[in-house]
């Protein structure tokens, strides 16, 4: 993580820092019945001369406002947003949707988090201390699957999807091939499989399967 974060502020030491220009505002609210008043008229407090409003949950993706916003971008431009949490669903939205400001040329202030301001080297260090942590939760939740993916495995622990046929439906099937002399078409037509699923199920009886744990 240290050499994530390193690498990072190395990037905005000598990352050009967005001149600040026009102040575009963003309002969201999640529900129709919720009101864009109070953040609308702190936007054009601070001077925001346009806002981009909507109200849709912060929880959707498509949020056709803040992309509208986004392709409108100019370099020189600052998004200002009342809080952080009416722009992004969480820290990775957060980054992403800033990262996509940066490449606009342009940047990102939160007016309840003053911390949170692109246009200033502390605000630009601050969100890339963020990067650096989102990169190393990243990493770490990678690493313990692969571990515990490697450990199931180990135990005999099957991945994917569940077999057609259970251990006992194979096992019936198979007496009533081998001792009754039932047809395997018949059989697999009694199943509810193709007669090759069958086939490979005869071949190839399921181990012990589970889901992966989290």
């Amino acid at each position: 993580m240290i050499n994530v974060l390193r690498h990072n502020v190395r990037q905005v030491a000598v990352s050009k820092k967005p001149a600040p220009g026009p102040l575009i505002g963003y309002a969201r609210v999640s529900t129709q019945g919720q009101d864009l008043a109070q953040q609308r008229a702190t936007l054009r407090g601070v001077g925001c001369d346009r806002v981009f409003e909507e109200k849709v949950s912060g929880a959707k993706r498509d949020r056709p406002q803040l992309e509208r916003l986004l392709d409108h971008l100019r370099a020189g431009d600052v998004v200002a947003v009342t809080r952080l949490d009416r722009l992004a669903r969480s820290t990775r939205d957060l980054l992403e949707i800033a990262e996509r400001i940066k490449d606009a040329g342009a940047g990102l202030r939160s007016i309840a988090e003053p911390w949170a301001d692109t246009t200033t080297p502390a605000g630009r260090m601050i969100l890339t201390v963020f990067a650096g942590i989102a990169d190393f939760e990243r990493s770490l939740i990678v690493e313990r699957t692969s571990a515990g993916r490697i450990a199931a495995k180990a135990r005999g622990i099957r991945f994917g999807p569940h077999p057609s046929l259970g251990a006992e439906q194979i096992e019936h099937a198979r007496q009533l091939i081998q001792q009754v002399g039932k047809p395997v078409a018949e059989v697999a037509k009694l199943l509810g499989v193709h007669r090759s699923t069958l086939y490979r199920a005869l071949d190839n009886p399921p181990p012990h399967h589970a889901e992966p744990t989290s």
